[in-house]
Order: structure tokens, then sequence, then C-alpha cells
């Protein structure tokens, strides 16, 4: 029976309706709570939202990209593995048409005039070492090596192998052979575009004189739009030496960021340039740093007996890196957080509320006044109707009493 009484009373408050009732509560320490959340809820709307995060805007982070890079400088040098030599970009830049990476020798081993036959195997190789035949299986590949076993072991200690002879030597030279490479200069060129705002815009000044090109250099403050970097300055700005890097090579980051605020003039949409080292720094204490690869030039002598000059190129590396993002002001987004701060303005009054009714010493009474049950009752309505009727007739009654006794005193 209490079960159902319970149900049926469940049931009959589905029905009933709340509406709001405004309580003024004086207590001081809730109503400075209530204040200062409404300011600091403002204070992030204003300054987070619309001022810093600019949501009024509309965003567009599909930017496209295209990147063209190339190298200029001419070194010319005389070492006793080489001679004198001369080396332009041709030789230093490879590949010789750059795009967003491109890599820049700085040092190398070179092991000119190989040709095809047998020889001893490096013996700073551990699979190459032995004592006897039985060591260098004939047709076995030395791992890590350069050719393939003949099955001899030779007088030397290691195996004979049938590679490209004579072998590549080992001994990295401690001072870069292309250390002047840090004066030479690389021309990016940028150009990028917000599909959603057709906009485009380059990284380059837009001028019609040629020589300009020619005469400028990169300069944060005076010359922002000339994108031509010397290595050297790329190098320092990432935090390295680039006489120490380039000995064993290494990887540089620029990363190319524009944030274009569309509302505003197209000239102030401008690229902010910044630089990272990408491998490891500690390059005397780390096998795996530095940056580097082969690479072998064919030729053929009067015989037709074909040759090569092996080349262990060791250098930095670029990686162009470009990202960014366009804004212009949009309805729709400025609706959005307008309603997002209206509404977190109804949380701090639902906070309040709770600390109100639930968390001081007067709640209960505070209770009592904010919630209130009202009913309808048909019956006491017709008996407040009545009582009324009769209290109408009753007046008109007296009135009369009152006009006859008027009337008799005259």
């Amino acid at each position: 029976m209490d079960f159902c009484s319970s149900w049926g009373s469940c049931c009959q408050s589905l029905v009933y309706y709340k509406t709001q009732k405004f309580v003024i509560a004086k207590n001081k320490n809730v109503g400075i709570l209530y204040r200062v959340g409404q300011l600091a809820i403002l204070g992030y709307l204003l300054g987070w939202v619309f001022l810093a995060k600019k949501g009024y805007q509309e965003t567009d982070i599909s930017m496209e990209s295209s990147v063209i890079t190339k190298l200029k400088g001419v070194v010319q040098t005389n070492t006793s593995d080489i001679g004198p030599r001369l080396w332009d970009v041709v030789d230093y830049v490879i590949p010789p048409q750059g795009d967003n990476v491109f890599f820049v020798m700085t040092n190398m081993l070179m092991t000119p005039d190989q040709t095809e036959g047998v020889c001893a195997e490096d013996s700073s190789i551990l699979d190459a070492r032995c004592r006897n035949n039985s060591d260098c299986q004939p047709g076995e590949a030395v791992i890590a090596g350069n050719g393939v076993k003949t099955g001899r072991c030779l007088s030397n200690g290691t195996c004979e192998v049938y590679a490209w002879c004579p072998v590549e030597s080992s001994k990295l030279p401690s001072k870069p052979i292309l250390g002047k490479a840090a004066n030479f200069t690389v021309f990016i060129k940028n150009t990028i575009r917000f599909p959603k705002f057709n906009f485009a815009k380059k990284n380059i000044l837009e001028t019609s004189d040629y020589s300009y090109l020619k005469n400028c250099q990169y300069d944060k403050t005076k010359n922002p739009y000339c994108p031509i970097f010397r290595l050297g300055e790329i190098v320092s700005w990432a935090g390295s030496n680039f006489q120490e890097m380039a000995v064993k090579g290494g990887v540089i980051g620029i990363m190319i960021e524009w944030n274009c605020d569309l509302d505003k003039s197209p000239s102030k949409c401008n690229p902010m340039y910044s630089y990272t080292r990408l491998d490891n720094n500690s390059a005397d204490r780390s096998i795996t740093s530095g940056y580097n690869f082969r690479f072998a030039k064919y030729y053929k002598n009067g015989m037709g007996a074909e040759f090569r000059t092996l080349f262990k190129a060791y250098g930095i590396r670029f990686d162009i890196m470009v990202n960014g993002k366009a804004g212009r002001f949009s309805i729709i987004p400025t609706v959005i957080n307008i309603g997002s701060g209206l509404a977190l303005m109804g949380v701090g009054a639902f906070i309040c509320d709770i600390i109100l009714l639930y968390f001081i010493k007067k709640s209960t009474f505070y209770r009592g006044k904010k919630y209130e049950e009202v009913s309808y009752d048909h019956s006491s309505a017709e008996d407040e109707k009545l009582e009324a009727e009769r209290i109408d007739v009753k007046v008109m009654s007296e009135g009369k009493v009152t006009e006859e006794i008027t009337r008799n005193e005259n």
C-alpha cells in the first residue's frame, strides 16, 4: 500500500511545473563570491577567448605551401688526400635541386679509383677478422662490410673479399674539409595559400627591382622579406657551432610560421622563422649523432674498364617545416562563444545557490524561503467566492440602512 502511494506521488510529481522564485539573500560572503565569479568569467571571455584566442573569428588551418631552395657559394680546398680542388653548388649540394629538405656536404671520406676485384676487408669490422680460412666462409657477405668473403684469411688477420677495391677508409678528418661553407647562402622561397579565404602570400618582398635579391640578406627587423640566409647564422640561431657540427654533420630544422589575422591589412601577415637542432646535440658522446651517407661517381678508362670514386659525405641537412593558420571575423563563432560565456554565468549562480542552501549555518532558513509549494483547491476557492459575495451583500445592506437613517433625520 505504501509502495502504491509513493509510486502515485512520483507519477503525480511528473506533471508539476517548477517556476523560478527570486530571493534576495543578504549574505555578504556569498554575494562577494558571486560577483568575483562573474568578473572572472567576464575576464576569461573578453581577455582569453576574444582577445588572446580571437574567438570571434573563423579559422583555416588547412594551409597549402610550396618551398623552393637555392644555394650559392664557392670554396677552394687543398688537402693531402684530394689535392687542390674548387667546390661549387654542384659538388656540395645534394640533391642539386632543393625543396623543403636540402643537404650541404661539409666533410667527407673519399676513396678514388675503385675497381671490382679481391682485396682485404677493413680490419675495424669485427665480422671480417679471422684466424684461418674456416673463419671466412666463401660467398658469405661481411656484416656491415664492403664485400663478399672469398674463403681466404689473409696475413693481416682479415678475410679477403670480392668488392670495390680498395675498400673505404674509416679515417675521418678531424677538421671539416668545407668549413668555409658557413659563409654559403641559401635562398628559401615559400608560397602559402589559405583556401577557405582564398588568400595567398609569399615570403619575398613584392618589388620590381631585380637587384633586390642579389644584394639583400635576411634581417629580422631590417629585411624580414629577404629570405636569403647564411648557413653559419642558421646553425648559430639553432644553438650550435657550425665548425663543430660540420665534422660529423647534423640536422637543423627551419620552421616558418604564418599566423594571419585577415581582419587586418595583408601586409600584417608576416612569416616568423625559428630554428632548432633535430639530431643529438651530444656529438662527442653519442655514436648515433651526426648525419652522413655514401654516393659514387662512375667512370670508364680508355680500355673500357669501369672504375669509380666513392664518397662518404658528412654534412648538415636542413629540414624546412611550414605551418600556420588564418582567421577572419564570423558571426557564428562569435555567437557561440558569447552563449558559452552566458552559460558559465549560470554555473556561477548555481554554485552560489548550492553554498547558500547547503553549506552555511542558516541553510534551512534559506531553503524555506527559496522553495514554496503552491496548490489550487477548487472547494476552498468556491468557499472564498461565497464568503466574498456575503461580504458584498453585507456592505450593500449596511449602505441601505445608512441611507434610510439619513432620510429620516432630514
